[in-house]
């Protein structure tokens, strides 16, 4: 059974930071582009950024210059550092993971608010 397992969750104030972790095993994440998702109430599930294999990034036009997205090889982990956080990015964020399917985290809420 595939796990991603997420953490890093919170709350934080407007122009905070918070970092979001996913860790899977070792065979998902050597073949896997693994990314993150969100969703707020009422809104679709929305892509954050995903990064590939081999390094490569992509991200949704809001959070570029303000989010960056990792991974570690040695870890199996992919983390979202998320700086200068604002309101609208309050939402709860998933964990992805695609390839030949598609894999979710349980999810892990991020809210901004004073």
């Amino acid at each position: 059974q595939v796990q991603l397992v997420e953490s890093g969750g919170g709350l934080v104030q407007p122009g905070g930071s918070l970092r979001l972790s996913c860790a899977t095993s070792r065979s998902i994440f050597s073949m896997y582009v693994m990314g993150w998702y969100r969703q707020s109430p009422g809104k679709e599930r929305e892509l954050v950024a995903v990064i590939t294999t081999g390094g490569g990034t992509n991200y949704r036009d809001s959070v570029k210059g303000r989010f960056t997205i990792s991974r570690d090889n040695a870890k199996n982990t992919v983390y979202l550092q998320m700086n200068s956080l604002k309101s609208e990015d309050t939402a709860v964020y998933y964990c992805y993971a695609g390839y030949t399917t598609v894999y979710w985290g349980q999810g892990t809420q991020v809210t901004v608010s004073s």
